[in-house]
């Protein structure tokens, strides 16, 4: 069985210094391969030197909405830049987030748009993040190219509903610890209804421990027991959940393919 953890953060502080562990621990766990996500210079240039690391892991680059205050033109043309490496896979995460409210949100707006066109004029797909802001994520969506380039919602937090408008977009939807929730009615309601190839699976790690290591720390390694609760929700086996998620990784990062 190989599973593709497609959002982690192991370019994060909890990880420093044991990044090989934790390749390995997922590695036990049948979880083969990642994408190692940015959200600022700095952590964006701590995914890139992990790709480069290690051969199973892959880089996303871009800047997150919590941060869209500090965008600046210097900032994205070293964003440019490391986009352009060769494992660079999508630009992400970006988006809106209007529950911690770091940035103010006509900032965090005007970032996310800039970020698509830079994603439609080097063609490149984007992992989407988006917290209490569905409604003007999905308007900014809609009104950009992302048919042309593709993105992923990453950790969908959202109903049946909002699932198929995002579908209608072409976006994948990405499930990660949050379904194995108990209190998780709407993600147990949505997962069931994502079509075999746009379905992906994810930890998030440092954040949202699916079950059964809810309220431990978070690792790349348990995107095997996001798979299993997807499976059991949708009533397929683990092994056809991991095969299908890898399948449309490698799709939408554009894996093997030439950039």
């Amino acid at each position: 069985m190989q599973i593709f953890d497609s959002h982690t953060h192991l370019n994060d502080t909890p990880y420093a210094g044991k990044e090989a562990e934790y390749v390995a621990a997922a590695q036990e766990l049948g979880v083969t391969e990642m994408a190692i996500v940015g959200s600022d210079t700095g952590l964006n240039a701590g995914a890139i030197r992990l790709a480069k690391q290690f051969p199973q892991l892959y880089a996303i680059v871009g800047w997150h909405p919590e941060f869209a205050k500090d965008y600046t033109q210097a900032k994205e043309d070293l964003m440019e830049e490391q986009l352009a490496e060769e494992k660079a896979v999508a630009l992400g995460e970006i988006g809106l987030d209007y529950h911690w409210d770091t940035s103010p949100q006509d900032v965090e707006r005007r970032v996310f748009k800039r970020q698509l066109d830079i994603a439609a004029e080097v063609n490149i797909p984007v992992s989407i993040h988006s917290r209490d802001a569905f409604e003007d994520t999905y308007a900014i969506l809609k009104a950009s190219r992302i048919k042309d380039f593709g993105g992923i919602m990453h950790s969908f937090t959202g109903n049946a509903e909002w699932a198929r408008k995002f579908l209608d977009l072409g976006m994948y939807i990405s499930y990660s610890g949050i379904v194995s929730f108990k209190n998780a009615p709407e993600e147990h309601e949505s997962v069931k209804i994502i079509p075999e190839d746009c379905l992906l699976v994810e930890t998030d790690a440092p954040y949202l421990t699916p079950e059964p290591h809810r309220g431990r720390p978070n690792q790349p390694g348990y995107t095997r027991f996001v798979a299993e609760a997807v499976a059991k929700f949708r009533g397929d086996s683990v092994e056809h959940i991991a095969a299908i998620t890898h399948a449309n990784a490698h799709r939408i990062f554009r894996i093997g393919d030439s950039k």
